[in-house]
């Protein structure tokens, strides 16, 4: 299975140099919440288990809050060994976004 994952992607990286996508489904969630339901936790991993089963580099950068105010990510995928060019894309991503927003937990707000 990891070797099909790993040539889908290799044939991704053929079309384009990197590959972005949600780093979870859904925004973050509170500290011990869903911790007594590993199917919960699990699925909101779903989205980063391509990449590490493909021996891919990826890198989360924040992407906004939604509407709770909670921490949204974005993650990059780069080709295998491209570690440096995921890190110049995540750091491109962050400086564009210029996010400077807190989660509200920490901003005070709740």
């Amino acid at each position: 299975m990891r070797t099909l994952i790993a040539r889908d992607f290799a044939a991704a990286f053929e079309q384009v140099d990197c590959i972005l996508t949600p780093t979870a489904p859904s925004a973050a969630f509170a500290i011990g919440e869903n911790a007594d339901d590993p199917v919960a936790m699990y699925l909101n991993d779903v989205f980063t288990v391509p990449a590490n089963l493909a021996g891919l580099p990826a890198v989360s950068v924040p992407a906004g809050l939604s509407a709770d105010g909670l921490p949204l990510g974005l993650q990059v995928i780069g080709p295998a060994f491209d570690e440096a060019m995921v890190l110049r894309v995540g750091e491109v991503i962050e400086r564009a976004a210029d996010f400077k927003q807190r989660p509200s937990f920490i901003a005070g707000e709740r």
